[in-house]
């Protein structure tokens, strides 16, 4: 999982509440267990006509925000079905962050875990941020997970909460299994202590 430390890059406004999974990335593309080639797909409904033309006033669809790395959007945000999918589209597409005024639970937790950074700020801050995006510039915003704080273009400042221990594995790019891999070590020195002490539960030849 790749580390989050800083991030300065263009900033999406969604104005829209209750964004579920299903939007995100929809059923029909869940087929995959791969982490990649989802981006294509995300938000496929509101990105694409039927005939696989583009909405033209979808906002990623617009300059800037073709390649924005940041979303801005309205409170439950990952409402809807359980799927990992979801980060993994976003991610795919090239967003690390989404900031909203709340999460759904299951997809809250799914961010952390894929190395993408949800930002819950309240309901007046948010919609600065959005007024902020909605203006249409090159202008970038700022993410600093170490100081905790949204910078927009014009400087103003908005801080954040979050978890320490997310906070740290966010920063040092660790997901469950990089978190086993840092206990290798006491994990290998209980399983050489335990086969001697109860050798009849050795694994393996």
């Amino acid at each position: 999982m790749d580390k989050f430390t800083t991030l300065t890059g263009v900033a999406a406004p969604l104005r829209m509440i209750n964004i579920d999974t299903d939007r995100i990335i929809p059923k029909q593309f869940l087929k995959t267990i791969k982490r990649t080639g989802l981006g294509e797909f995300l938000f496929n409904d509101l990105r694409y006509n039927p005939d696989g033309s583009e909405v033209d006033e979808f906002v990623l669809n617009r300059p800037p925000y073709r390649h924005a790395q940041i979303v801005i959007a309205g409170r439950n945000f990952g409402c809807g079905s359980s799927r990992e999918h979801a980060p993994w589209a976003l991610l795919d597409f090239g967003i690390t962050c989404i900031i909203a005024p709340s999460f759904a639970d299951i997809f809250y937790n799914n961010c952390f875990k894929n190395g993408l950074l949800p930002i819950s700020l309240s309901e007046e801050q948010v919609h600065k941020l959005l007024d902020a995006a909605d203006a249409g510039s090159n202008e970038n915003f700022t993410i600093d997970l170490n100081a905790q704080r949204v910078t927009d273009p014009n400087g103003e400042i908005f801080e954040f909460k979050i978890d320490p221990f997310r906070k740290h594995c966010l920063f040092n790019g660790l997901d469950d299994i990089g978190l086993t891999l840092g206990k290798a070590a006491i994990i290998e020195a209980f399983e050489q202590k335990r086969s001697v002490q109860n050798p009849w539960l050795k694994l393996g030849p």
